[in-house]
């Protein structure tokens, strides 16, 4: 990954997911017009929030998200489709990477789990003597009151 790349990245997982911002000031924060987040949305490049009336509301990390797909389409040539794939992508790589956190996590925990268990091993129970004698229980009479 180069250096940008991890900046970007970077970018994108401290920024903010609140959805807040109107179009015309994240349009402004990303460099674009207005029209063209519109058009971003309609191909599900970006997933603004609602109000009740439908205006739209950008977090942050949106507005990271749109200078990425600007990079990607202007400065690289990438079209629209394929800044779609590349993002479908990269979400991709984050949830299998928190994935593989969690099972990794789980791991551990078994491990911890069998170390406990092997411990507990180590400890013999004492053996008893094999024996043929016959034991016989009788209960106890409930005392009779009188």
């Amino acid at each position: 990954m180069s250096e940008r790349d991890e900046r970007v990245v970077a970018s994108v997982e401290h920024a903010s997911d609140a959805k807040v911002l109107i179009i015309s000031v994240a349009a402004r924060l990303a460099g674009m017009h207005p029209q063209t987040l519109r058009q971003y949305d309609r191909l599900g490049l970006v997933s603004p929030a609602r109000t009740p009336g439908g205006g739209r509301r950008y977090s942050e990390r949106d507005v990271v998200l749109l200078r990425e797909i600007q990079r990607l389409s202007q400065n690289s040539g990438v079209s629209l489709e394929g800044v779609r794939r590349i993002i479908d992508l990269e979400k991709l790589v984050v949830d299998l990477q928190r994935r593989i956190m969690d099972l990794e996590a789980d791991l551990s925990e078994a491990h911890q789990r069998l170390a406990q268990v092997q411990s507990m091993a180590a400890y013999p129970t004492p053996a008893y003597e094999r024996t043929t004698a016959l034991v016989v229980w009788r209960p106890r009479r409930p005392a009779t009151g009188g």
